[in-house]
C-alpha cells in the first residue's frame, strides 16, 4: 500500500459521538515525566507534551476551539449546529434526532482553529446503544475532496468508526475524493467490552 500522509497541517476533527474529552499530544524535544499511561512509548530522553485539549467543562461549546458544523447534508442525514452542545457537566453532546422525514445530528471540527500535522490524538467517548447510529472520530485535511497526488492531499483518516452494536469497530483511510476516483483501505477488528 502506498504511503498516505497529510500534506498540509489542516486537521479537521469530525466527531459524531458524545465526547468527554479530546486531546492532542505531541512529542517535544524536552525531557518531561510520562504524560499518561495510554500514550505509546517514545525513544529514551523524549516525552509527550499536551499540545491541545478540551474538557468541555463550559456552559457552551468553546467556539475559539471548535467550529459547529451545520446546515450541511451528509449522505442521508444533515449536520445542524443546534445538535452540538455541552451539558454543563464536562460532556460534548452530539445529538441525533428525527426531524420530519430527515435525520439530523451534531458535528464539530477544528478547521481554522487548531491544525496539527503530527501527534497522538485521544478521544474518550460513550457509544449509543440504539441501532442506526454511526459514531466516528476522523481526521482529514481541508483538501479532503481533491483527486490525485496519491493520498498526499485530500486524505480522510478514520481513527474509529463504529456502526455496529457489538464489539466491532473499523479504521480506514479514504483518498482521491468521494466520487469514481475514490480509493480506500481499512480494517475491522473487535475490542472486547466496546
Amino acid at each position: 500500500m502506498k504511503s498516505l500522509a497529510l500534506s498540509r497541517a489542516a486537521l479537521i476533527l469530525s466527531l459524531l459521538i458524545p465526547c468527554v474529552t479530546t486531546s492532542l499530544w505531541a512529542a517535544p524535544q524536552t525531557d518531561q515525566a510520562a504524560a499518561s499511561e495510554f500514550l505509546p512509548p517514545l525513544p529514551e530522553g523524549k516525552s509527550w507534551q499536551l499540545a491541545w485539549s478540551d474538557e468541555f467543562d463550559g456552559q457552551a461549546v468553546d467556539q475559539a476551539k471548535w467550529e459547529l458544523c451545520g446546515d450541511w447534508k451528509r449522505r442521508d442525514g444533515f449536520w445542524v449546529k443546534e445538535d452540538a452542545y455541552t451539558d454543563g457537566d464536562g460532556h460534548l453532546i452530539l445529538r441525533t434526532k428525527k426531524d420530519g422525514d430527515r435525520y439530523t445530528c451534531g458535528s464539530v471540527r477544528t478547521r481554522g482553529k487548531f491544525e496539527h500535522r503530527y501527534g497522538y490524538w485521544v478521544c474518550r467517548c460513550k457509544f449509543q446503544r440504539q441501532q442506526g447510529h454511526w459514531p466516528a472520530f476522523w481526521l482529514h485535511a481541508n483538501s479532503v475532496g481533491k483527486v490525485g497526488n496519491e493520498g498526499r492531499d485530500g486524505t480522510e483518516i478514520d481513527i474509529m468508526e463504529k456502526p455496529w452494536l457489538d464489539d466491532r469497530t473499523t479504521q480506514n483511510l479514504h483518498w482521491d475524493g468521494y466520487g469514481k476516483e475514490h480509493k480506500s483501505a481499512g480494517t475491522k477488528f473487535e475490542v472486547p467490552g466496546l
